[in-house]
């Protein structure tokens, strides 16, 4: 798996399950428990949320793969 494959995949990965512990902490439930790395739950995932819209879009435009198709603005 390429590189920025592999980072897109646990970065999408994280931030999902991050996602679903914050709407079972909303409505009372109990958040999925997995396994995995520190970095990703406790380093990765912060400071993403943390970055501003503008700075996150700059960051996956400059990186190859698929999603830079959806990216591209649309002619007036």
């Amino acid at each position: 798996m390429p590189f920025f494959e592999w980072l897109r995949s646990n970065s999408e990965e994280y931030l999902l399950e991050a996602s679903q512990r914050d709407m079972a902490t909303r409505y009372g439930i109990e958040a999925p428990v997995r396994d995995g790395s520190v970095f990703w739950r406790r380093i990765f995932t912060p400071v993403y949320r943390l970055l501003p819209w503008g700075l996150r879009r700059s960051i996956m435009s400059a990186m190859p793969g698929s999603h830079r198709r959806w990216m591209r603005r649309a002619p007036p």
